[in-house]
């Protein structure tokens, strides 16, 4: 086949391909409705929806191609309207959607959508309108137990479970946690404040340890969240013996919810300290002679090196480093990762021997 021949063919497929979008269109809410027996409703009231989820319209689904753009066939003076006003600023009311399982209808505002799509936008206001699925499959009780998680305690596609019933136990763990505040504050305190509380002090930190402990390597078809759930009730809410999972992490969980968010409070979220600690190691290596300069300045560029050395003896330089490292590894672990990936691959270093001290005792350097 020759080039020309080739981009032709090609540019017919692509030329197919985007008739048969045009042609689909978006999807049809009352189709979707129809298949997922959606009758109860709900009223999820004003929030921002991420516009990818954007995937049908109520009535006039035959209007947009499946990308949500105007099809070629159809009056686009409405939509350039649309576009002048939110690219002036000017303030629009929220588009109007209705909802299923994790897929978004427009009722009103199908031409916002479409500007929305074509600007990139990543979110749009809109008041949304939920429709929950009663066909019974597993995956519709799942979503129903979520939705109804989600609405109690405004955790909203924050905790993905795959077993059934197991909201039940992170609901009774809230409660629970919603008692304790109040008995501290001596104030009435909301279900949803507590359920906030809880996720950052508790769930959050708790589903931190267990990712890095490897567990989940293990239980590769369970989500964090499942885990977590297991873990806890087993841990906190059902009083048996505390179990062993082989890798420390029953020893980092105190006995009590409680106790565990004491510790975790007044952590940083994004960092929590009683996870890490550092391990201080010396490094003693053998180099190639006349590279002894060059690869201590590269040494030194790490910042686990922390002092660097030219020495005589049996050993060429002396480093000491400090790795850090999560309370499940060893100290073996980090400091042996550090020296693999990166100690080892400095061109010129021919040995090393590393000694990771016992116990240590410190002067601070006087004041000058």
């Amino acid at each position: 086949m020759g080039i020309t021949s080739l981009k032709s063919t090609l540019a017919g497929i692509l030329n197919r391909n985007k008739q048969k979008r045009k042609k689909e269109g978006v999807k049809s809410f009352s189709e979707k409705r129809s298949a997922e027996e959606a009758v109860e409703r709900s009223d999820l009231g004003l929030k921002p929806v991420p516009v990818h989820k954007i995937v049908g319209s109520v009535g006039k689904y035959r209007e947009f191609d499946s990308r949500f753009r105007l099809k070629e066939d159809h009056e686009p003076f409405r939509l350039k309207r649309i576009k002048e006003a939110m690219l002036s600023g000017k303030s629009l009311q929220p588009v109007e959607l209705y909802k299923i399982k994790e897929e978004y209808y427009v009722l009103d505002g199908n031409h916002r959508v479409a500007a929305a799509n074509e600007f990139g936008w990543k979110e749009i206001e809109a008041h949304v309108t939920e429709y929950l699925p009663s066909k019974k499959t597993l995956q519709n009780i799942l979503y129903r137990e979520k939705a109804d998680f989600e609405k109690k305690t405004g955790l909203t596609d924050l905790i993905l479970l795959t077993e059934v019933g197991q909201f039940h136990h992170l609901l009774e763990q809230i409660t629970q946690h919603q008692h304790s505040l109040e008995e501290v504050t001596r104030a009435s305190v909301s279900l949803e404040s507590a359920a906030e509380d809880w996720y950052k002090t508790i769930y959050r930190p708790l589903v931190s340890i267990i990712k890095h402990s490897g567990l989940a390597k293990a239980f590769q078809r369970r989500t964090l969240a499942d885990l977590y759930t297991y873990i806890s009730f087993h841990h906190w809410q059902k009083g048996r013996k505390k179990r062993k999972y082989g890798i420390g992490l029953d020893q980092l969980i105190p006995p009590r919810m409680e106790e565990f968010r004491a510790k975790m409070m007044d952590k940083k979220e994004s960092d929590f300290p009683e996870m890490k600690r550092g391990v201080t190691a010396f490094l003693m290596m053998n180099v190639e002679t006349g590279r002894e300069n060059r690869i201590m300045e590269r040494l030194f560029a790490y910042k686990e090196v922390q002092e660097v050395h030219l020495i005589p003896g049996d050993f060429d330089i002396l480093a000491k480093i400090v790795v850090e490292r999560d309370l499940i590894s060893s100290d073996s672990e980090a400091i042996g990762q550090f020296i693999q990936n990166r100690i080892r691959r400095i061109q010129g270093v021919t040995k090393t021997q590393t000694i990771i001290p016992l116990s240590s005792k410190r002067k601070e350097h006087p004041k000058v």
